[in-house]
C-alpha cells in the first residue's frame, strides 16, 4: 500500500513539474518575442524615435526612457539593465544627459556591446558659465541638449543608419540606407520651417528664458539670445538659490522679457516663483523640451515635437 502511495506521489510531483516548465516556456516565449531578431536599445525617447525612423522593420527597437520622462533623473530596472548587454547594439545621448544610466551602458560596452554615443558625434558645444544667460556650474562642460537643433540631427541620424548597418546584423542595408534618405528629407524640411517661423520674430524679442539651460543649439542656430534659466544648469537635477533668481529676475528686467518656457514634463513651481518675483508680469509657456509625450498627446514623434515648440515659442515671443 505504502509503495502505490508513494508511487502515486511521484507521478504527482513529475506532472507538476513538467506542467510548470511548459506554462514558464509559454511565458517566456511571449514576453521576450523572437529571440532571433536583432535589437536595438535607445536610452532616451527622442534618439528611440528617430533611431526607429531608420531601422524601420528590420529589427527591434527598445527604448528605455517612458514618455514624459526626464532624462537626467530616469533610472532602469533589472530586466532593463538586462536588454542593454543582450543587445546588437546600444544608442544613447551621453554627455552626461542620462545620468542614472550610463554604468548601464558602460557595463554593456564592457561585455562586447556595440554603443553610439549620439551626442559626441553631434558637434556638441560647450557651456559658458561667463557669457550672458550662462548656467552657474558646469563650465566647459559640454551641452548634451543637441536635438533643439535638427541640423545636428540630422549629422546624427546618418550616422546612427551607419552604425546599424556595420553592428546590427540581418537587417536590409538599402532599406535602413532609404529610411535614413527619407528622414533626412523630413528634418531639412523641418529646419526650413522652422526658420520660416522665427523669421516672424523681431530681433529685440529674440531672448529665451527657460526652466534650466536647454535651449543652447536652438538659440546658437536660429539666432536667439539667452537670458538666463531658473534653475541655473544644464540639469534638471541642480536647484537655484534665492540669488540665482534674483540675478535673473534683475537679467529679464534689463532684457524687458517677460515670457520663461518651462518643460512640459517638468513641475512649474520653479517658473511660478520667478512670476511672483516679477510681480506676476511673466507668461509661463510650456514645451516639450526634454521628452516625447505618449503618441497623440502634442509630442508624439522628434518631428511633432520640434514643431510644437516652434509654434509656441514664436506666439510666446510676439505675442501673437
Amino acid at each position: 500500500m505504502s509503495v502505490r502511495v508513494g508511487t502515486a506521489r511521484v507521478r504527482a510531483l513529475v506532472l507538476t513539474l513538467v506542467s510548470f516548465f511548459v506554462l514558464a516556456g509559454t511565458v517566456t516565449g511571449c514576453a521576450g518575442g523572437d529571440d532571433d531578431r536583432p535589437r536595438v536599445v535607445v536610452t532616451t525617447n527622442i534618439l528611440g524615435d528617430i533611431t526607429q525612423e531608420i531601422v524601420g522593420d528590420d529589427a527591434d527597437v527598445s527604448v528605455l526612457m517612458k514618455p514624459n520622462a526626464d532624462p537626467h533623473s530616469f533610472g532602469l530596472s533589472a530586466v532593463q539593465a538586462a536588454e542593454l548587454e543582450n543587445a546588437d547594439l546600444v544608442v544613447y545621448n551621453g554627455l552626461g544627459l542620462e545620468e542614472n544610466v550610463l554604468r548601464h551602458v558602460e557595463a554593456a560596452r564592457e561585455s562586447g556591446v556595440a554603443t553610439f554615443a549620439a551626442g559626441e558625434a553631434a558637434d556638441p558645444l560647450s557651456f559658458h558659465p561667463g557669457d550672458e544667460g550662462g548656467p552657474a556650474d558646469g563650465a566647459g562642460e559640454p551641452d548634451p541638449h543637441f536635438w533643439t537643433d535638427p541640423d545636428r540631427v540630422r549629422k546624427v541620424a546618418g550616422l546612427i543608419a551607419d552604425q546599424i548597418v556595420e553592428h546590427v546584423g540581418g537587417v536590409d542595408e538599402k532599406a535602413v540606407r532609404d529610411n535614413a534618405e527619407r528622414y533626412d528629407g523630413q528634418l531639412a524640411d523641418l529646419t526650413a520651417w522652422m526658420e520660416k517661423s522665427f523669421a516672424a520674430i523681431p530681433e529685440d524679442r529674440r531672448a529665451l528664458v527657460t526652466n534650466h539651460h536647454v535651449f543652447g543649439y536652438l538659440a546658437d542656430r536660429f539666432g536667439f539670445r539667452v537670458i538666463g534659466a531658473v534653475i541655473p544648469s544644464g540639469t534638471t537635477l541642480a536647484s537655484p538659490s534665492s540669488s540665482d533668481l534674483r540675478s535673473l529676475t534683475r537679467a529679464m528686467e534689463q532684457a524687458k522679457v517677460r515670457t520663461v518656457f518651462a518643460d512640459s514634463s517638468q513641475p512649474t513651481r520653479l517658473a511660478e516663483v520667478l512670476r511672483q518675483e516679477m510681480g506676476g508680469d511673466v507668461d509661463v509657456v510650456s514645451l516639450y523640451s526634454e521628452s516625447l509625450t505618449e503618441k497623440g498627446k502634442g509630442a508624439g514623434t522628434y518631428l511633432e515635437m520640434m514643431r510644437a515648440n516652434t509654434s509656441a515659442m514664436a506666439e510666446g515671443l510676439t505675442g501673437a
